[in-house]
């Protein structure tokens, strides 16, 4: 759990380092703090539909159909893929591969060792690093 929070806590204190030097000399370094406040947003786990474990993601998968998400904190392509699916991101099962230990093993089975993600498992068939526009079309047809 440390280490999904790592990255966004050090922006945070970069942010507010940057912004002490204009507060320093008068002038206010809001604009400055709010753009690192809304970086360590971006990049938390704040921002991707709550995480199940995977045999629960898989069991639920199995009985509606739904793809499963293998993601982890700080992905830029994770990050990309929950941004470009917008609301039907919700419709997908998450599976934080940093708090999920079979998660994480499903992901370096399917990758050849390699902790690879976003790693999208759909009808038990895995997709490592799908086009969001390829996982849109996904989810519209699994309703």
């Amino acid at each position: 759990m440390r280490r999904a929070w790592t990255g966004p806590v050090l922006l945070l204190i970069a942010g507010a380092g940057a912004a002490a030097g204009p507060f320093a000399r008068g002038s206010t370094g809001v604009v400055l703090l709010l753009v690192f406040v809304l970086l360590a947003v971006l990049i938390s786990p704040l921002v991707f539909p709550r995480s199940v474990g995977a045999v629960e993601a898989r069991r639920r998968s199995a009985v509606d159909g739904r793809p499963v998400v293998f993601w982890r904190p700080g992905c830029t392509y994770c990050m990309r893929l929950r941004i470009r699916l917008g609301r039907k991101a919700r419709r997908l099962y998450w599976v934080d591969i940093w708090r999920d230990e079979a998660g994480a093993e499903l992901v370096r089975e399917v990758n050849d060792g390699n902790e690879t993600v976003p790693t999208l498992l759909l009808a038990g068939r895995a997709h490592t690093n799908p086009d969001p526009a390829w996982v849109r079309e996904q989810v519209a047809s699994s309703r």
